[in-house]
């Protein structure tokens, strides 16, 4: 019989057409007991009967919450998610969100019903209804992920990556990510660093068509001092500034390096950070956006 104390819940919701269904799948073929549109004011009754120990069998929760839920229900997120706490469990609350324009072609390639065009709402305007819906939750998320720019592989493996490599709530889990600012800044981070004004590979021929991942850019970007200096000054900064999220219980960071195309300098830099504090910590991850 698993420790109630290792039991884990982790709430997944966020406006339809974002990635909701793929999350609770990746989820359950990991396997976790997966439970899709419970409504929110059963989830205290639920996980308490998930803690019995007559029926626990599983180590691993995830429940999705989505807006019909209810205005009352949503609107009093906070208190039912105290309740929940309260329980000798560890609870997670991810939160996805993808550009209006994305979900309108989500929503057009499956030929998929929004949740809420039923009461014969345009599908702009359910959106925007459900994304004042489940603004408490966006408030209180404990990792918020833009799906914008992913597929459903790619967001799988960040799903895996920031949730399932996550060893306890102790530890914070910090990931570097580098993305091309011509391709659109993320809207999921915590701290955006541009490294634009660094020299670019993308000037030389022959380093044109590689990545910050090839000892060709590597060598050229180590060249230049100035490319150091920056490293060390975003290594400090995150350094200087993570036991203070830790301080306020916050158990996901997320750093995203960009420079033009998202090839070169940032993929270079988030390689090198994520080095410098795999050997420093837990829990940390790397992304390249543009690479994938």
């Amino acid at each position: 019989m698993p420790d109630k104390k290792n039991l884990r819940l982790i709430i997944v919701s966020g406006l339809s057409g974002s990635g909701k269904s793929v999350a609770l799948n990746t989820l359950e073929d990991e396997g976790f007991y997966c439970v899709d549109n419970l409504p929110l004011s059963l989830l205290p009754d639920f996980t308490k009967r998930m803690l019995d120990q007559h029926i626990n069998i599983y180590q691993s929760i995830a429940v999705g919450i989505d807006a019909r839920s209810g205005h009352k229900d949503l609107k009093n997120f906070e208190s039912i998610i105290a309740k929940v706490r309260e329980f000798p469990i560890q609870v997670d609350i991810v939160f996805l969100k993808a550009e209006l324009d994305t979900l309108f072609k989500r929503f057009s390639e499956t030929r998929r019903k929004h949740p809420l065009t039923n009461r014969g709402i345009p599908l702009f305007e359910a959106i925007e209804i459900e994304n004042s819906l489940l603004a408490p939750i966006a408030h209180d998320a404990d990792l918020t992920l833009d799906t914008t720019q992913s597929n459903i592989h790619q967001f799988r493996s960040v799903i895996k990556a920031r949730l399932l490599d996550k060893k306890s709530q102790s530890d914070l889990s910090l990931l570097f990510q580098s993305f091309g600012f011509k391709h659109g800044s993320p809207t999921d981070s915590d701290f955006v660093f541009d490294v634009r004004c660094l020299p670019n590979p993308h000037w030389e021929a022959n380093l044109r068509p590689l990545t910050g991942q090839d000892p060709g850019v590597i060598r050229f970007l180590q060249s230049y001092e100035v490319v150091d200096r920056m490293f060390k000054q975003i290594a400090d900064f995150i350094e200087n500034w993570i036991p203070e999220f830790e301080a306020q219980n916050r158990y996901y960071l997320t750093v995203s390096i960009g420079c033009t195309g998202g090839q070169h300098r940032s993929v270079y830099l988030a390689e090198t950070l994520c080095s410098y504090f795999n050997d420093k910590r837990d829990n940390v991850s790397l992304r390249h956006r543009e690479l994938e």
